[in-house]
């Protein structure tokens, strides 16, 4: 399918449903695909995000991932507080991203539209370039210093991997590139390559766990998860945040997204949405799957987190405190990228 035509697609749905709600105020794409050409194929593995901005203080809860017109859309509620001014916007990494173009679907109000101008015309300056990295930068530190020692090891592995993962998006926040959740490590190698910074994704990488992983090893721990989704998927009932993202409607991205990735030669790049959805699902699992069903499947998580060198909580830490020593060379790295950007506006 065409980008065009997700679109498209994604748009009816807004109309269709979105609008029809007290306290719509408009909507808006995010996600991978903004910047790119209608006439650009949707990449395997890949859905279009959809922004609904609402009044009120919090927003909804997440919607998630549906099923529109054979399109795989992503629903996220945004209260219309967290855009009250453009230079909120400006300074945030997840926000400004879809600002950056009239990204807008509808706009009731003629805010969004007044906000984007706004926001495109100082989204380059170095000033906000250098904010957004520094919130990204913080996001890295808080989490890296709030793992929890009694949390149930999956969580402590999804605390551990976003906060590392961040560290991706500082780098591409600095080169004015979207920072994307699944192929942020394909992304920032790109990126780092440009600059002449392809050893430091070396490091990235031994963060993680899997620098010197074989494209054998990861097709087999990817096997290994697309039972475990499989079962984790069937028992789902308790509701969480990325609960929509295992379910059979998004198998596509969690699985034909990681082969994707493989088939392609970039094996290693599939690696953390793989140990991201492993922990989402084995979450899922501790609370809504048989005992035995659960004592069948962790073998297989566990196999997985002793080949990135994770054994225990004390695995965790020594990795979140390798990150922190090098996190004043990711900031050299980012403020050259800064420096060396012909977009970025000194």
């Amino acid at each position: 399918m065409r980008i065009g035509l997700a679109r498209k697609n994604a748009v009816e749905w807004v109309k269709t449903y979105a609008q029809q709600d007290e306290g719509y105020l408009g909507a808006y794409f995010s996600g991978s695909t903004v910047g790119r050409s209608d006439q650009d194929l949707l990449p395997v593995g890949s859905d279009i995000d959809v922004v609904v901005v609402r009044e009120g203080e919090l927003p909804l809860p997440k919607l998630g991932k549906i099923i529109f017109r054979n399109t795989l859309i992503e629903v996220t509620y945004l209260s219309f507080k967290q855009l009250d001014t453009p230079w909120h916007v400006l300074q945030s990494y997840h926000l400004a991203g879809s600002f950056w173009f009239n990204t807008l679907i509808d706009d009731p109000t003629g805010y969004l539209s007044s906000l984007q101008k706004l926001v495109s015309k100082h989204f380059t300056e170095r000033k906000w370039v250098q904010l957004r990295c520094e919130e990204a930068r913080n996001r890295i530190e808080t989490g890296l210093r709030s793992l929890d020692s009694t949390a149930p090891l999956y969580e402590q592995v999804t605390s551990w991997l976003f906060s590392t993962g961040v560290m991706t998006h500082v780098i591409l926040v600095a080169a004015l590139r979207n920072p994307t959740v699944r192929l942020r490590h394909l992304m920032v190698r790109k990126v780092l390559e440009e600059y002449g910074f392809d050893e430091f994704y070396e490091k990235l990488l031994a963060l993680l766990g899997c620098k010197d992983w074989t494209e054998a090893q990861v097709q087999h721990h990817l096997e290994g998860l697309e039972h475990t989704f499989d079962m984790a998927a069937t028992v789902a009932r308790t509701p969480f945040f990325f609960s929509s993202d295992i379910t059979p409607e998004a198998r596509s991205i969690a699985i034909d997204g990681s082969i994707e990735l493989i088939r392609t030669g970039n094996h290693r790049e599939a690696v953390f949405w793989i140990v991201a959805t492993y922990a989402r699902c084995h979450q899922i699992l501790a609370f809504d799957a048989p005992d035995e069903m659960q004592r069948s499947l962790e073998p297989a998580f566990h196999e997985l987190l002793a080949d990135l060198g994770l054994h225990s909580h004390g695995d965790l830490i020594h990795r979140s405190d390798e990150a922190m020593r090098i996190m004043p060379e990711l900031w050299k790295i980012a403020e050259e990228i800064m420096d060396a950007n012909p977009e970025v506006m000194k």
